[in-house]
């Protein structure tokens, strides 16, 4: 269903102050400081990422487009429309308004000094049914990642699950396809050949993941600001790079928390090189670079 089936609210004329750093006077759309600390506190509520001061630019960019496919003429407006927004189509605009904010950086064996880790991690493991979580699929590359590096250490008929969610519904649909550039970055010769398919004739320059890997892996949207987390058995390992930057420190902690609920005693976190949780030594201990065990 198309955001677009709920009525837009009538305008509201407003006196513009001066336009935020970064934006020029002669904007398309109504934008200011107010809109800006709202959209901060709505992207907030819904998906605990902390908005700094200096992205205003980047939410007008960003937000213009669901402007326009909704027809409304100032950020005013559609945030008004937003927050009265109700049903099926008000949760899919909310779903469009957060995909819109979050950022999806990602190559294939991203931090590489985690894979040789994992490895390890999955042959202390071999013989054991293992499952493995990734809460920041984007398009695909780190689930992938770790799924060639569960078939380069134990096989393609291991047992071992895969599941890879995201809160933006867009990049995971790409991560589902698993096609890609052939010339994509992170991605040896010999990887190429061993875990893609090619691309010819109109699909040349394309590679696609091989079925035997992409069905390791379940994909999933998943909100980390749900109350409650429910994932089937706990985990052996945890994937959460680059995740907690986008945090403030309570909901940092939160997080921290569900993660281990969810992590088997003993489990492993991996998480981005700039992302450090010396500050909850209760929850978890550090094992190696950026890798964390269990606590209890």
């Amino acid at each position: 269903m198309s955001a677009v089936a709920l009525s837009p609210a009538p305008t509201t004329p407003r006196n513009a102050p001066n336009p935020p750093v970064g934006l020029p006077a002669d904007r398309e759309f109504s934008f200011d400081a107010t809109d800006f600390e709202r959209v901060r506190n709505l992207i907030y509520q819904r998906a605990g990422i902390s908005l700094q001061a200096g992205k205003q630019a980047m939410v007008y960019s960003r937000l213009s487009r669901r402007l326009r496919e909704t027809g409304h003429r100032s950020f005013a407006e559609y945030l008004a429309w937003l927050e009265r927004a109700s049903g099926p189509a008000g949760e899919a605009e909310w779903q469009e308004f957060i995909n819109c904010l979050t950022t999806n950086l990602t190559s294939f064996f991203r931090e590489e000094h985690h894979f040789p880790l994992l490895a390890q991690a999955l042959q202390a493991r071999r013989g054991q049914a293992v499952r493995i979580w990734c809460n920041a699929a984007s398009t695909g590359e780190e689930p992938y990642s770790l799924a060639m590096t569960v078939a380069e250490t134990l096989g393609h008929q291991a047992n071992v699950r895969l599941l890879c969610s995201d809160i933006d519904t867009k990049v995971l649909a790409t991560a589902s396809r698993g096609v890609y550039d052939a010339d994509a970055r992170g991605l040896s010769p010999e990887r190429l050949k061993a875990h893609f398919l090619r691309g010819t004739g109109a699909n040349a320059g394309s590679i696609r993941v091989k079925p035997e890997l992409a069905r390791l892996i379940e994909f999933r949207p998943f909100n980390l600001m749900s109350p409650q987390w429910s994932l089937g058995d706990p985990f052996d390992i945890v994937f959460c790079r680059n995740v907690m930057i986008y945090f403030d420190a309570p909901t940092q902690k939160r997080v921290l928390e569900g993660m281990h609920r969810v992590l088997k005693p003993g489990g492993l976190l991996f998480v981005g090189h700039s992302e450090n949780f010396s500050d909850a030594r209760e929850l978890f201990r550090l094992r190696g670079k950026t890798v964390y065990e269990r606590v209890g």
